[in-house]
């Protein structure tokens, strides 16, 4: 039931920010709106919409207004998805396949996919420091200020700097975790930080959120490495194997997919503890700690 909850929420989720999006991103009738084609394309070519989920209910949390919140996550889905694209070109990590469709360099074109990340990277912030975001210009800095650190060189921008250079050189267990906590940690601390920053909540509530998503990112990456070692193409929406294939050291590849599982249970049960005084209201974000280590995508 729980998880059936969950997937509602997500499906719920996904119309809702597609809707905040479709008034950034009409496609002009003129020479540049073949960018905005591609924008779309990746956008509205599904995924979990995990991000966004975090960000609707760190808000919840607090009484965010659900428009403001919509509006960060939808900021935050614009980043996710440029750094998709981004990563499956040929000069990174060389997918043909993402969410079971081409990939958009396939689809369209290299130059057109780049270009299409960085439309979705800048709209991200032009979202973010718009007044209908919040009333607070304060909160509006702070947000936009959280997102760029968590999206660039110290964090998933770095991650995958590391990520790359761990192709060369070998890197250990601790390596390991910062790279991941940098890749795909920073922009879930990201989500779940959001509705705080919105409410200017306390530092006490704050710190609760921070260590929920920080081992929240770690088992949600672990759950990635071992759908890489494990899962199904058709249900993953992507190459498996790319990790072994390329030589890069990863937490399963280090432990071993027995332990690496229990690792992962392990940080889900942890980020879980980090909600004790949210009570009721952290349903969805404990059912979001279950789902992460459990999905087949």
């Amino acid at each position: 039931m729980e998880n059936q909850a969950l997937l509602e929420a997500m499906k719920a989720t996904s119309v809702a920010v597609e809707r905040v999006l479709d008034k950034f991103i009409k496609i002009p009738d003129t020479p540049e709106g073949r960018v905005f084609e591609a924008m779309r394309y990746s956008l509205y070519s599904g995924g979990k919409r995990l991000r966004s989920l975090l960000v609707l209910a760190s808000a919840e949390l607090f009484g965010v207004e659900r428009e403001h919140a919509l509006r960060v996550a939808s900021a935050l889905e614009c980043v996710h998805v440029y750094s998709l694209i981004h990563d499956d070109l040929p000069a990174m990590d060389d997918d043909d396949v993402r969410r079971g469709k081409p990939s958009l360099h396939i689809a369209f074109d290299e130059a057109t996919a780049i270009l299409a990340g960085d439309a979705l990277l800048t709209l991200a912030f032009e979202i973010l420091a718009d007044e209908d975001t919040h009333p607070d210009p304060y909160v509006r800095t702070k947000l936009i200020s959280a997102l760029a650190k968590a999206s660039g060189g110290h964090g998933m921008v770095g991650g995958q700097m590391i990520d790359l250079s761990a192709e060369d050189h070998a890197l250990d267990q601790q390596a390991v975790f910062r790279l991941q906590k940098m890749k795909t940690g920073a922009l879930i601390s990201f989500a779940v930080e959001a509705g705080a920053i919105m409410a200017r909540a306390g530092k006490p509530l704050y710190a609760s959120l921070q260590g929920y998503a920080r081992d929240l990112g770690l088992a949600f990456q672990i759950a990635d490495d071992l759908l890489d070692v494990e899962g199904d193409a058709d249900e993953v929406g992507k190459a498996v194997g790319k990790d072994a294939e390329a030589g890069k050291v990863t937490i399963v590849g280090m432990l071993g997919v027995e332990r690496a599982r229990r690792q992962a249970q392990m940080l889900s049960e942890q980020a879980i503890e980090h909600l004790s005084e949210f009570d009721d209201k952290a349903a969805i974000l404990r059912a979001i700690a279950h789902f992460a280590i459990n999905r087949r995508m």
